[in-house]
């Protein structure tokens, strides 16, 4: 029997790249052994990112607020939950994630059992390695999730990873509303899962604004630390 797999991509204004994200992906379709959907989660965006999800004729959920990044995504993976899938994967809105890179987070899970497989950008270092302002605040995220789980985990901040049921069960009760890749991988160590990484290639993204930009950086770093901590304290 096929193992069901949902591809989850939270979008706030993603007009400019999801079209041609939509259209790789279903290009790179089906992966042999799995059935996969696809599913846009449309965080009250101001574009059309509604109307291409809809003429795309993809899985939408149109949320009536902005619940940001981490409501974005729990709200995927409640879904892939209550409709009985095997596996989720959370794919950046952006374009960062290509999607031909799917088949090697569904590899390592096959091969590892892992309950979190991240796709990292860091174990070959090919492919868009972001920019070096970021590349200090990833290795420094990785230092203290170090000091914070004990783990080495390189990409902690990429949002292209892989949820099983176990992974989903959890998540579908807590994720972190905001910024959340970092603070949840202390969650999800603390709760006893295996995480993996495995190497893909990432591009930069394809149109659109990040949402972490100069003084931003800053406060994301604080804010995350701040988190960090809390989860590694807090009673699970």
């Amino acid at each position: 029997m096929a193992i069901k797999v949902l591809i989850v991509i939270p979008c706030f204004n993603e007009q400019a790249s999801l079209p041609t994200l939509l259209n790789v992906l279903y290009n790179s379709l089906p992966v042999e052994n799995y059935q996969i959907d696809v599913l846009v989660v449309n965080d009250c965006s101001t574009d059309e990112t509604k109307l291409i999800a809809k003429k795309n004729k993809v899985n939408l959920i149109d949320l009536p607020v902005n619940l940001g990044i981490g409501g974005a995504v729990q709200s995927g993976l409640i879904y892939a939950r209550e409709h009985h899938y095997d596996l989720a994967i959370q794919m950046d809105g952006d374009g960062q994630h290509p999607p031909a890179e799917l088949k090697k987070l569904l590899d390592c899970h096959q091969k590892t059992a892992a309950n979190i497989v991240i796709g990292s950008r860091f174990l070959n270092k090919q492919g868009f390695q972001s920019s070096v302002l970021r590349r200090i605040g990833i290795s420094y995220f990785h230092w203290l999730n170090k000091v914070f789980t004990g783990k080495s985990i390189y990409d902690s901040t990429s949002g292209f990873r892989l949820f099983d049921c176990k992974a989903l069960a959890l998540a579908s009760k807590y994720y972190p509303d905001d910024y959340p890749e970092p603070e949840s991988l202390v969650f999800f160590s603390r709760a006893g899962l295996t995480i993996k990484e495995t190497a893909v290639n990432m591009i930069e993204r394809q149109g659109g604004k990040s949402s972490i930009r100069s003084f931003g950086s800053l406060y994301y770093c604080i804010k995350v630390s701040i988190a960090m901590f809390f989860s590694a304290i807090r009673k699970i």
